[in-house]
């Protein structure tokens, strides 16, 4: 996530995006509205002080923006006590699930679904088919709590690409179904932007997708992949039947300016 600030920054001449360490997280911002203005990790290597918090919440706020905080049920729990009594409320929970990759994957083909990396010359292919199927989530399971205007959604796809992750797109029958990426660092694989256009959908689109990624993933050395859901939505069934585990849970927190 910080490196999608650092390109929002460098890539798109955002000057108010910034990365600020924080309790072993980071607390990101990547222009107004961005699905990156947010604080994730928090926790993972003990509890930050009043002061650190305080830095933090006058950095958004010089934005006008919240602060999102998403908290792992494996932090400390005086962490959400520490929140609460600044004024944080829950608003949400999402699901982090992983796998190891050994052993090698093959990538097994879904009939009618061909799978291949996005080229610079399909970007733009790619960037319509992720906006345009976020703009029209799937509503099984519980519902995400953010809404984000076309134009955020957007910025943010193409601060991801500038970031250097490894864009796919997905064709049924020919035509353009769906899109995703994959981004790997430390032998840890990051599997994000799955999206499949509403009239594709329940064809075995994010099937297809998920195996070619998890494929040249483990092809390319990584040890394990990770994800992030919503809890009983259909993302979360699909990569359990595809040997994801529950890694943890982690609660969404939101704080006014």
């Amino acid at each position: 996530m910080s490196t999608s600030a650092t390109a929002a920054r460098d890539h798109r001449g955002e000057r108010t995006a910034f990365a600020i360490p924080i309790g072993g997280g980071t607390a990101t911002y990547a222009g107004p509205g961005s699905p990156f203005n947010k604080i994730a990790g928090l926790g993972f290597d003990g509890t930050p002080d009043d002061a650190a918090l305080t830095e933090v919440e006058r950095a958004f706020a010089e934005r006008g923006a919240p602060v999102q905080v998403e908290l792992s049920t494996l932090a400390d729990p005086e962490i959400g006590a520490r929140l609460t009594a600044r004024g944080y409320h829950l608003v949400s929970f999402e699901n982090v699930l992983g796998r190891e990759l050994t052993g090698g994957l093959d990538g097994a083909a879904t009939p009618g679904i061909e799978v291949e990396r996005s080229s610079d010359a399909e970007f733009e292919a790619w960037l319509d088919i992720v906006v345009d199927a976020f703009a029209h989530p799937d509503t099984e399971g519980v519902p995400s709590h953010e809404e984000f205007p076309r134009q955020a959604i957007a910025d943010a796809m193409r601060d991801v690409a500038a970031a250097g992750v490894v864009r796919y797109l997905a064709r049924r029958d020919g035509v353009v179904a769906g899109g995703a990426s994959a981004r790997a660092a430390g032998g840890i694989a990051q599997l994000n932007g799955a999206a499949t256009t509403p009239a594709h959908r329940r064809r075995g689109v994010q099937t297809a997708l998920l195996s070619a990624r998890l494929a040249d993933l483990a092809a390319a050395g990584c040890d394990v992949a990770v994800v992030t859901t919503q809890p009983g939505s259909r993302s979360q069934r699909n990569v359990q039947r595809h040997g994801f585990d529950l890694l943890y849970t982690r609660a969404v927190l939101t704080h006014e300016p």
